[in-house]
């Protein structure tokens, strides 16, 4: 059992008279934990199982084989494989090994843009994470739809803003256990996401924790859902009203563990203007960036990987 709530989305994805109660409740839990689950999403479960079926022989490969699509290869796409420790999610090393993916597209001069890397050992990962992207994509359209209506604003405001063209992030990491007794090592320590929504599925093993005003909770699988949670950008862009709220990964399961963190955010050239005011809502309009999601994106994520933004001088 968990804390956070479930809310079925379907009648954001149908359009039906019952999304404005689904809004609400996408709302109050913006405000009070910025984590809920979501159910109702149409994501097939054969797409699921083949995605994490093809992610676990994926991991199960030799390291110096999985490093045949090590992110280096990737350039300036930020595509690949990296090893444990390889990522600092809070400036020290993470506890997991994973594979970046983003939307497929050819290769060009725009950072975090291009072709996937794709194992030849499995090749039904490439068919899984781009289903993947395309289901999770209307997902993502679908929340951001509720988050819309929440707020007072048109159900396709982002849609036809934002994220016309979204960003679209993907990444499946691998979680070793954790020693029981080693209480410094994290598979992911405490940190915010930094766009709109993240959309995470788990597995059966636990591990994902969220903070609350009154201490540390946990948010454990449940099955047929996805965990939601708004990003930095969203808490800006409505004044703190929706809560990008800290989480972090210990797994204690005595398992290997595969978490699947698909990232929702607006088009890369997106100057991202304030959301117009909204009777009841509070606007303070203070956003500390300028620029582009893209230029604001980059300044993030380069504090993850320096030696790579180093050395693609991204």
């Amino acid at each position: 059992m968990s804390e956070l709530p479930v809310i079925d989305i379907a009648p954001l994805l149908t359009g039906n008279q019952e999304r404005r109660a689904v809004a609400d409740a996408i709302g109050a839990a913006c405000r009070e934990h910025g984590f809920f689950y979501v159910t109702g999403h149409g994501v097939p479960p054969a797409l699921i199982e083949r995605l994490d079926a093809a992610g676990r022989r994926f991991f199960a490969l030799p390291e110096d084989v999985k490093n045949e699509i090590a992110m280096e290869r990737g350039g300036r796409a930020w595509r690949g494989f990296f090893p444990v420790g390889g990522e600092l999610t809070s400036g020290r090393p993470d506890l997991k090994e994973g594979v970046y993916f983003g939307a497929e597209e050819p290769p060009g001069p725009v950072p975090l843009h291009g072709p996937n890397l794709f194992p030849a050992q499995v090749p039904e990962l490439r068919e899984s994470v781009l289903a993947y992207l395309d289901a999770m994509t209307e997902v993502g359209q679908a929340v951001m739809s509720g988050i819309a209506l929440s707020l007072g604003l048109d159900a396709d405001y982002f849609r036809t803003g934002y994220t016309a063209d979204p960003t679209i992030l993907f990444r499946i990491f691998h979680y070793p256990p954790t020693p029981a007794d080693d209480a410094g090592t994290w598979g992911v320590g405490e940190h915010t996401d930094y766009g709109l929504l993240t959309l995470l599925l788990q597995d059966a093993n636990g591990g994902l924790q969220v903070r609350t005003e009154t201490g540390w909770i946990e948010a454990p699988p449940v099955p047929g859902t996805f965990v939601c949670n708004i990003g930095d950008m969203l808490d800006k862009l409505t004044g703190g009203q929706y809560r990008s709220t800290p989480h972090r990964v210990r797994n204690l399961s005595g398992n290997e563990r595969l978490s699947f963190p698909f990232f929702f955010d607006p088009g890369w050239d997106s100057e991202v203007p304030p959301l117009p005011y909204a009777p009841g809502h509070r606007w303070d309009g203070q956003v500390d960036f300028t620029g582009t999601y893209g230029e604001y994106l980059l300044s993030k994520v380069r504090k993850v990987f320096p030696h790579l933004f180093e050395q693609q001088r991204l």
